[in-house]
């Protein structure tokens, strides 16, 4: 642009000044224009060809954070999953973008504090629909609005999720009751620490005497 062009030659002639200039007062005025002319040319928007610009987009400047903590809720029409950020609503709108498919969504957040931040839901536990579906920003928070296909409950948001509850499900929901409070005792002796192993082996032992003693016919 013409105006950048001028305050770049301006900027010449005052360097070629302060070589010659040997009166203090004279310099410092030379230095402060310098200085406000390099400011000047440094705020001035550079053109850039549309493929530097498009490698720019693609490459992230800074490290990326995935984020792992979100909330979620559902109305009849919509799931709606709640992601805490902070100061993201003084970011552009474009550096908060989010690519919606039947079964998927996943947020791109470029360069908040100098970082990207980035969530993926794959495999939702049923269909939305892409063209309904939207993000909005808000104080310290995005929220994805998932627009359903069908207007029906949502029990949890994908299907590993689904599929890890019908597990833990099967794992205690036996006929016969003992069963059940059988499996949960293993799990929490598999997960536990010897405090709690050594809790359930003495439970173990005492309960495995009761029944013992109540086997023996009084008379004896």
């Amino acid at each position: 642009p013409l105006f950048l062009n001028q305050l770049q030659k301006d900027l010449e002639e005052v360097k070629e000044l302060l070589t010659s200039a040997t009166r203090k007062r004279v310099r410092d005025v030379l230095v402060a224009e310098k200085q406000k002319l390099e400011l000047e040319i440094k705020n001035q928007p550079l053109p850039k060809p549309k493929d530097v610009a498009e490698e720019e987009k693609s490459s992230l400047g800074g490290y990326t954070v995935k984020i792992n903590n979100y909330g979620w809720d559902q109305s009849d029409k919509f799931v709606k999953i709640y992601i805490s950020l902070n100061g993201v609503q003084k970011l552009p709108a474009e550096n908060v973008q989010v690519n919606f498919t039947e079964r998927s969504f996943d947020l791109l957040v470029k360069n908040l504090n100098g970082k990207n931040y980035t969530m993926t839901f794959n495999n939702l536990l049923k269909p939305i629909s892409v063209e309904g579906s939207s993000r909005k920003i808000k104080t310290d928070m995005i929220l994805v609005m998932c627009k359903k296909k069908r207007e029906e409950k949502w029990d949890c948001l994908t299907q590993v999720e689904k599929e890890s509850k019908e597990k833990e499900k099967a794992a205690y929901d036996t006929t016969d009751p003992s069963e059940g409070l059988m499996n949960i005792l293993k799990k929490m002796y598999a997960e536990g620490d010897d405090e709690m192993k050594r809790t359930i082996n003495k439970a173990w032992v005492e309960s495995r005497e009761k029944q013992y003693k109540g086997d023996i016919p009084m008379d004896i």
